[in-house]
């Protein structure tokens, strides 16, 4: 009777609809102060790298910022390298007075970055969905929530970088695609986070020879079925299977999370299932996804990335935030009746 009380006093009262802010964010290498062997070269702590105390603290100081800036009620997270870097951004946040009472890391993998989600509303579970035994896969978080009695599941991702073939990427998208089969696909489902793909990777990635060992196909969009539905949201017809990307809602110059050789691109996404775009219990609202595009976050044009020297030995300048911009959407619950 508590939990139903506590969530009905944050998300507002039962007899009005709620708007559940969800987004995103690639931090760029959160690397804590521990050595566990794992640590690119230049994140190993106090060397001549500079990583440090100093240096980290500035590093979470200026995500921290970020974050509270956008104030979503779940924010999903990618490159966290620990449960202690987790909980030190945590900590951070709450410095600030905002607190992430419910966290998540998928951690059964020694992998040196993972995926995390901080929330404001409490989860039934959360729980590392593997993708593969090899660690050039990293795990997939899922994370089930029941809000006023309605069930959403979000699923945390960070697909195989660019370094790797469209190969490594369907691995991801098929591991994903077969634990959403076995829940359902009727069921409210979020896919978010860095899949290093494009939402139209389908069409771009004809011209990208270096990653085509898959005869053109994708992940986000074959395995995914994500190519049918390319309207905005309010034009959206049911296509039982499929899954609808929220960039397709909202003008095609501002789809971007990434800038790479002033080239926009949309590495990080978020995509729902059927149900989330009918009005009923828990949906999309509509015009509401974008990038996170605060004028802090841009220098000279580009996105102000955390900065390393490019000289050797590389350092740490101190200075800087993410490579990647946060995305966000807004989702309305509906009251119980």
């Amino acid at each position: 009777m508590k939990g139903v009380l506590f969530i009905c006093l944050l998300l507002g009262s039962l007899y009005g609809d709620t708007v559940l802010k969800i987004a995103s964010y690639n931090v760029e290498n959160l690397f804590d102060l521990e050595t566990n062997g794992y640590e690119y070269t230049e994140y190993i702590p106090n060397t001549d790298a500079n990583w440090n105390t100093k240096t980290y603290k500035i590093k979470l100081k200026n995500i921290a910022r970020v974050i509270t800036d956008i104030n979503a009620d779940i924010i999903a997270l990618q490159e966290i390298e620990s449960m202690q870097a987790l909980k030190d951004l945590r900590f951070t946040l709450k410095q600030n007075g905002l607190y992430y009472q419910y966290y998540a890391l998928a951690d059964n993998k020694n992998t040196n970055i993972k995926v995390a989600l901080l929330s404001k509303i409490p989860f039934v579970y959360s729980k590392s969905l593997s993708v593969s035994a090899s660690f050039s896969y990293r795990d997939i978080l899922e994370t089930k929530f029941n809000i006023e009695g309605k069930e959403l599941y979000i699923f945390v991702n960070h697909w195989k970088s660019k370094s790797g073939p469209e190969s490594k990427r369907i691995v991801s998208a098929k591991a994903l695609l077969k634990r959403i089969k076995i829940l359902g696909e009727d069921k409210n489902i979020i896919l978010v986070g860095d899949f290093n793909s494009d939402y139209q990777e389908n069409i771009k990635f004809l011209r990208k020879r270096e990653h085509n060992d898959t005869d053109g196909k994708t992940g986000i969009n074959h395995v995914l079925k994500s190519t049918k539905q390319t309207q905005k949201a309010v034009n959206t017809n049911y296509e039982e299977g499929n899954f609808y990307n929220l960039w397709y809602d909202t003008e095609p110059e501002l789809r971007y999370s990434y800038i790479y050789k002033k080239n926009k691109e949309t590495l990080d996404n978020i995509l729902i299932s059927q149900s989330l775009l009918q009005r009923k219990q828990i949906y999309y609202m509509p015009n509401t996804i974008h990038s996170y595009k605060a004028e802090y976050l841009f220098k000279k044009e580009k996105i102000f990335a955390w900065k390393i020297s490019k000289k050797m030995p590389r350092k740490h300048k101190g200075e800087g935030y993410s490579d990647h911009l946060p995305i966000v959407a807004d989702f309305r619950v509906t009251p119980s009746i």
